[in-house]
């Protein structure tokens, strides 16, 4: 019974070119616009929003509860949360900054 040769294909001499690596490229790039870039943006707007922030603003933070800043410090601030019930937190943990006059309406 005769065998028949098996050959493997030649090599093509070592070079890469950039067709190979271009669907790594793309999706690198999808991901960069889609995941990355977002979520950049959105830590710098909470940032400024943070370094903004002053006595008198009517925030809302991560747990839900609203309330006026009575006092704002370097990592800190005191939040107002009901007359005469004030709390310190994080400034991290607020979300965010509402138009004044928005608490009454709660």
């Amino acid at each position: 019974m005769p065998i028949s040769n098996a050959y493997a294909q030649a090599a093509s001499g070592g070079t890469m070119d950039i067709m190979g690596f271009l669907p790594i490229i793309l999706m690198f790039a999808v991901l960069w616009f889609l995941m990355i870039r977002p979520q950049q943006k959105k830590a710098k707007e909470h940032k400024a929003l943070l370094e903004a922030l002053s006595k008198g603003d009517e925030v809302v933070t991560q747990s839900g509860m609203a309330g006026r800043v009575t006092k704002v410090g370097e990592e800190f601030v005191t939040v107002e949360i009901a007359p005469n019930v004030e709390i310190q937190m994080q400034k991290g943990a607020v979300t965010v900054v509402l138009v004044k006059g928005s608490l009454k309406n709660l």
